[in-house]
């Protein structure tokens, strides 16, 4: 089968567990969340699958081929991360031409046309760029690989929020246009919740949640109205979090709601990526 399988992965440094039996797949054409606070566990997943470090046991698996040492078979996957490849001289200019020659797949034209989009000056030096435009340099490349795999490892550090939300908005047409398995590490889940279609939440080196986006926040609602109305309804809820304005609150709660028994004046919607996943990690 097409897709990256993580089978009993483990890792430590020293006395420190940084993961313990991880197993899950990411699978063909689909937008995963990597999501966990920092620490979690996220990068070592994601530098182990690309064989940038070693597990103590367990193996990963890509397109039903081992992966360990197997340049082959990595050459499907490529991933983003915060750490810069390039030599700091070199222009952003060459950083794409050097890419080209690189990377079989690599859209020369698609990454100046990003770059552009972006802002992105090419007659820049990599030692001259910001944070931010220092990722921005990355995901022009990460974008423009076309590989079947990509692993984008906290992908906005650094953006401003306008660059942020251009960056979401280019992954998307990028994803309907060139179908791959995408997965995005980081910790801000109000900004990927609309992008994701998978959720995979790791705590402390282990898989807490693996499952669909739809079907997890399916696991709670948010009931919002009056202050004192929605206080009563709640009453006899398991609440993970609550927001107040005025007189108005709405509190985000674990089940199943009974729409039939709502009293007037509440209104019930899906409950937040977010609110779920700071209860089940700070737990």
């Amino acid at each position: 089968m097409n897709c990256i399988e993580v089978n009993n992965i483990s890792k430590s440094f020293g006395p420190v567990n940084a993961l313990t039996n991880i197993n899950l797949k990411f699978e063909p054409n689909k937008i995963y969340g990597l999501l966990g606070r920092n620490g979690a566990g996220k990068s070592t997943l994601l530098n182990i699958i690309t064989n940038r470090l070693f597990a103590n046991s367990g193996q990963v698996l890509i397109d039903g081929i081992k992966a360990a040492e197997n340049d082959e078979v990595l050459g499907k996957v490529y991933m983003m991360s915060e750490k810069c490849l390039y030599p700091e001289g070199m222009k952003i200019a060459k950083v794409l031409k050097w890419s080209n020659e690189f990377y079989p797949g690599f859209d020369l034209d698609y990454a100046r046309r990003l770059a552009d989009e972006f802002g992105l000056e090419l007659n820049k030096k990599v030692k001259s760029l910001s944070t931010g435009y220092g990722s921005i340099m990355k995901l022009v490349v990460a974008l423009a690989v076309n590989t079947p795999y990509l692993l984008l490892d906290e992908p906005v550090l650094g953006l401003d929020a306008n660059h942020r939300e251009m960056f979401y908005r280019i992954l998307v047409q990028h994803f309907a246009q060139r179908p791959s398995t995408i997965v995005l590490s980081t910790h801000l889940i109000e900004e990927v919740a609309t992008v994701i279609e998978e959720v995979v939440i790791i705590k402390d080196g282990k898989i807490l949640k693996n499952e669909s986006c739809a079907s997890l926040t399916a696991k709670g609602y948010t009931v919002s109205g009056s202050a004192a109305a929605v206080d009563s309804f709640v009453a006899d809820k398991q609440v993970i979090g609550s927001d107040s304005l005025g007189g108005l609150k709405s509190v985000h709660i674990l089940g199943i709601p009974d729409k039939k028994n709502l009293p007037q004046g509440l209104e019930i919607s899906r409950l937040d990526l977010q609110k779920l996943f700071i209860k089940l990690t700070s737990a």
